[in-house]
This record gives structure tokens, C-alpha cells and sequence, in this order.
């Protein structure tokens, strides 16, 4: 099995989850990225949100949301991604940079619009009460 090490942000405002699209997908996932040799969860989410979506997180407001593991999406079987994902609050105004070509707010009505891991993710963030 290949796992796949993802950090995510997880920004809901108005029971909505910030979801981004890249340029030639068909899913949104959660921005974030995978970490570069070295960084931290911390600083892997800082410098990819700042590259996706050209606002800066503030790390001392980061606060660990929780782990999930699904298949990959688009991936051969046996690839699975895990997900690190953290809230935190930003400075900045939100805007598709990079690779992506969207930004979307989501709900659990876009469930069969995101990735599987992500689905797993809309579903934890609903039965909490967070999502609309």
C-alpha cells in the first residue's frame, strides 16, 4: 500500500467548507498540500495555502482538527491519502493562485463533488455540526 501525506486547512464560515479546484480536475479538494523534506505540519500549511490562495495563516491560531485515511482519488488501488487537517485564522484576501483555478464554498450537498477522503471529511465536519 502507498500512502499519500497530505496537510490540510479547514476554513468554514457560515456552515461552509472552503474547497478548491485545480486547473484540469473534476473534484475540489481541501487546499492544502504535501510537506517538503523538513517542514513541519505547520509549515507545510503555511507556505501551501500562501501559494494556493495568497493569504498567510497564522500559525499560532492552528489548531489540529483531526486525521482521516480513504483511497486515493484518480490513483491506482491500494494508494490511500492521509489527511492532516488544521483551522487556523489568516490575514489577506482569499484568491486562486498556482495550479488552482477555483475556490468554492462547500456544503454536504457537494458531497459527491469532492474527493473520497474529503468526503469522509464533509461527513465528521457535518455530524459535528459544523456543516450545513
Amino acid at each position: 500500500m502507498t500512502t499519500i501525506d497530505k496537510i490540510a486547512w479547514l476554513r468554514i464560515e457560515d456552515g461552509r467548507l472552503l474547497g478548491a479546484r485545480s486547473r484540469g480536475k473534476d473534484v475540489y479538494y481541501l487546499p492544502g498540500g504535501k510537506r517538503e523534506p523538513g517542514e513541519t505540519d505547520l509549515e507545510t500549511l503555511t507556505r501551501e495555502i500562501g501559494e494556493e490562495l495568497t493569504v498567510g495563516l497564522d500559525p499560532a491560531t492552528a489548531v489540529h482538527a483531526g486525521t482521516f485515511e480513504a483511497p486515493a482519488h484518480g490513483r491506482a488501488g491500494g494508494t490511500v491519502v492521509r489527511m492532516t487537517c488544521y483551522t487556523a485564522d489568516y490575514r489577506g484576501t482569499l484568491a486562486p493562485a498556482s495550479e488552482i483555478e477555483e475556490l468554492r464554498w462547500l456544503t454536504c450537498a457537494d458531497r459527491d463533488r469532492v474527493s473520497p477522503v474529503n468526503q469522509l471529511i464533509l461527513d465528521h465536519l457535518h455530524e459535528a455540526g459544523h456543516l450545513r
